[in-house]
C-alpha cells in the first residue's frame, strides 16, 4: 500500500477506541497521519483527574497535530463526568435563563475542562430547535423550541468555547429538532419543506457561522424535499451549508449509528459523505452495538471505513485531490483556536465555576405546586425512558442524591395501570412519593401514569428531567430540565426545603 496514499486517507478519519491508553493499532495509525480521535466515557478514568491529559500527551507523542474531540455539552451529555454526571448546566437550563453572558460563561467552563484534558475541539453546542416535544434524542439537549433563542445561545456558547482556546463543532445540520426517531437507532425523516427548514431550523446555524464556528456536524436525517439521501451523504444539503458562508470543516455524525450503518454500512456511508462534501469522518463509539447486535471492535470499524475509501479511490469514485483538500481542512481545524483568553486574565477557580454553575441551575429549575417533602422516608417510582446512546452515562444522579438525603425505597411501575395502582397502594402512609419522568412533554405513557398516580397519591411530587409538559399536571412538579449531577443535587435540596 502506498504510504503517501495511506496518510492521505488517514487524514480524514476520526475513530473512537476502547481503553484508557492508545491501543497498538491506534498508535500506528497516528504515526501514519490519522486525523485524530474522539474520546468517549470509557476512555476517561473517573478516579484520576490527570489521566485524560496523559492520554492526550501520549497520542501527541505519535502525532503532534492530532485532533482530539470530546462530546461535552454540559447537562445530560458529558464524557468527562460520564460516571458521576455533569457539574455544569445543560442547554435547556441555559435557554430557560436566557442570559447570554451565562451561556458564554458555561462555554468557557466547558472549553477549559476540555482543554485541560488535552482536547482541542468540543462537539457542542447543539443548535437544534426542539420543535417536537416528543423528540427522543434532542429534548433538553437543545436550548429550546424558539428559533431565535436557540440561535443567540448557540452563538454565545461558541464564543465561550473558542475563547478558551478549543474549537467548537455546532450540531446537527440542518436540524434534528423536529424528528420522531433517534438516529442512533434508525434513520429519521424530516417531513418539512426546505422553506420551512430555512425559516425554523437553519437560523441557529447561520448565527453559528457568524460567530466564527470552526466546524459543523451533520445530521443523519432524510429531508425528502432535498432527496432520498441523509443529510450527511447529501450534496444538496451540505451545499446549503456552504451557502451560509461557512468555510470551516464539515464533520459527519458517527458513521456507526444505525441511521447510516443499517442502510449503507459505515464504509459506504463514509465514501458517500466525502463525495457529498464532508471532510472529517467521525467513525463512532466502539462500545455501541454493531449491526448483528454484537460489539464491533475499534480497529475493525476503523479498517472498514479506511478500506472502503481505498477502494473508492481505486474505482475513481473519489479523487486524491478531493481527499487532499478535505485533509487540509481537517489539519487547519487541529490548529489552535484564535484568539484564546489573554494570559493576563486569570481563569476563574474551580470553586467559582461550581458556584456560578449551581446558581444558574437553581435559577432555571421551576416548581409548580408544593414540592417540599417533610418525611424522612421516600418511595421512588422511576418512569423514565432508557437513556439514549447520545447521553451514554452510567450515572443515576437522582437516585444517588435522593438516597443520600432520604431513607429511599424504589418500586417498579408495573406493566399496566392495575399493577401501578397495586404498587402505590402498598406504599406506607408515612412515606413521601417521588415520581421521576422525562417524557411528559407530549401525550404518552408517562403522562398517563402521572395522572393515575395523582388519583391515588395526591401529595406525590413529580421530578421532570425532560421537556416541560404543556398539559396541566394534577401534582406538584419540579421541572428540572435535565438529569445532571448538579441538577439532581439542586432538586433534592429543594425537596428538603433548603437553599442550595
Amino acid at each position: 500500500m502506498d504510504p503517501a496514499l495511506r496518510r492521505l486517507v488517514n487524514g480524514v478519519l476520526w475513530p473512537g477506541f476502547t481503553g484508557l491508553r492508545p491501543p497498538d493499532w491506534l498508535a500506528r495509525a497516528c504515526d501514519d497521519g490519522l486525523a485524530g480521535v474522539v474520546y468517549f466515557g470509557h476512555n476517561i478514568d473517573q478516579c484520576d483527574a490527570e489521566q485524560p491529559a496523559r492520554l492526550s500527551a501520549e497520542l501527541r507523542n505519535h502525532r503532534p497535530g492530532v485532533l482530539i474531540g470530546i462530546d461535552e455539552e454540559g447537562g445530560n451529555v458529558s464524557r468527562l463526568d460520564a460516571a458521576r454526571g455533569s457539574v455544569l448546566p445543560g442547554h435547556a437550563q441555559l435557554g430557560c435563563l436566557d442570559n447570554l453572558d451565562s451561556t458564554r460563561a458555561v462555554g468557557r467552563m466547558i472549553g477549559r475542562r476540555a482543554a485541560s484534558a488535552g482536547a482541542n475541539i468540543v462537539l457542542a453546542p447543539v443548535a437544534d430547535v426542539n420543535t417536537n416535544p416528543a423528540n427522543p434524542v434532542i429534548g433538553v439537549r437543545a436550548f429550546g423550541r424558539d428559533t431565535q433563542l436557540v440561535a443567540r445561545h448557540a452563538a454565545a456558547m461558541i464564543l465561550g468555547l473558542q475563547e478558551s482556546g478549543v474549537a467548537a463543532c455546532v450540531k446537527h445540520f440542518p436540524g434534528h429538532g423536529d424528528t420522531h426517531t433517534d438516529s442512533h437507532l434508525a434513520l429519521p425523516r424530516l417531513d418539512l419543506s426546505w422553506t420551512e427548514i430555512e425559516r425554523d431550523h437553519l437560523p441557529p446555524f447561520h448565527a453559528a457561522v457568524a460567530a466564527g464556528v470552526r466546524a459543523v456536524m451533520t445530521a443523519h436525517i432524510v429531508v425528502p424535499d432535498r432527496g432520498d439521501l441523509p443529510a450527511t451523504l447529501n450534496a444538496r444539503i451540505l451545499g446549503a451549508l456552504r451557502e451560509t458562508g461557512f468555510t470551516g470543516t464539515i464533520v459527519t455524525d458517527a458513521l456507526d449509528m444505525a441511521a447510516i450503518r443499517a442502510s449503507f454500512g459505515a464504509g459506504q456511508g463514509a465514501v458517500l459523505a466525502l463525495v457529498a462534501g464532508a471532510e472529517l469522518l467521525c467513525i463512532g463509539n466502539p462500545s455501541n452495538l454493531g449491526p448483528n447486535g454484537g460489539r464491533t471492535t475499534d480497529q475493525t470499524a476503523y479498517l472498514e471505513v479506511r478500506d472502503a475509501i481505498f477502494e473508492a479511490l481505486d474505482d475513481g469514485v473519489l479523487t486524491a485531490g478531493a481527499l487532499e483538500r478535505a485533509g487540509e481542512s481537517v489539519a487547519r481545524l487541529a490548529l489552535p483556536t484564535d484568539p484564546p483568553i489573554p494570559l493576563d486574565i486569570p481563569a476563574p477557580s474551580a470553586k467559582q465555576d461550581a458556584s456560578d454553575a449551581g446558581r444558574m441551575v437553581r435559577s432555571a429549575i421551576t416548581v409548580r405546586g408544593a414540592a417540599k417533602l417533610d418525611q424522612p422516608r421516600l418511595t421512588l417510582l422511576d418512569l423514565r425512558a432508557r437513556a439514549t446512546l447520545a447521553v451514554a452515562s452510567t450515572a443515576d444522579t437522582f437516585t444517588t442524591s435522593l438516597s443520600l438525603n432520604f431513607e429511599l425505597d424504589r418500586i417498579a411501575p408495573g406493566a399496566d395501570q392495575a399493577a401501578l395502582a397495586g404498587r402505590l397502594a402498598a406504599i406506607p402512609s408515612d412515606s413521601g412519593v417521588v415520581v421521576l419522568v422525562d417524557r411528559i412533554g407530549s401525550a404518552g405513557a408517562q403522562l398517563d401514569a402521572v395522572k393515575s398516580i395523582a388519583d391515588l397519591r395526591p401529595h406525590a411530587v413529580v421530578i421532570n428531567a425532560g421537556v416541560p409538559s404543556c398539559d396541566p399536571i394534577p401534582l406538584a412538579v419540579i421541572d428540572a430540565l435535565g438529569s445532571s449531577k448538579i441538577t439532581a443535587e439542586t432538586v433534592v435540596s429543594m425537596l428538603r426545603g433548603q437553599t442550595p
